[in-house]
């Protein structure tokens, strides 16, 4: 039984290889020059202002939220449309009452502002 998996162990030891040789080449061929800009730990094009523990307002944990509930919403999506024909009417208005009740969280969520960023 073993021997079925041999296949797979040599192809994670190829790709393990293939990725080592990549990483080394890159440190081996790449050209050190660092300078005091490039060793600052702001490099972003501008100089650091407050503290880098400041609150985020939490608008931005709601947007995030929401993103991921629809999100999954289109990740039941895919699955339902491929299987449409074998389930037929019957999953027809399960996915139906599902986006329905998503679009009325939607709805709720969009009179409330929470879609609204200043």
């Amino acid at each position: 039984m073993l021997e079925n998996y041999l296949p797979v162990l040599i192809f994670l030891i190829i790709g393990l290889a293939v990725g080592a040789v990549m990483i080394t080449l890159g440190f081996v061929l790449s050209p050190h020059k660092p300078d005091s800009e490039k060793l600052s730990p702001y490099e972003c094009g501008f100089e650091h202002f407050g503290d880098a523990r400041m609150k985020f307002d939490v608008r931005y944990y709601l947007i995030a939220i929401l993103f991921i509930i629809f999100d999954l919403e289109i990740a039941f999506l895919f699955p339902w449309a491929i299987v449409l024909t074998e389930i037929g009417m019957f999953g027809y208005v399960a996915m139906a009452i599902f986006l329905g009740i998503l679009v009325v969280g939607f709805v709720y969520e969009w009179k409330k502002g929470a879609l609204e960023w200043e």
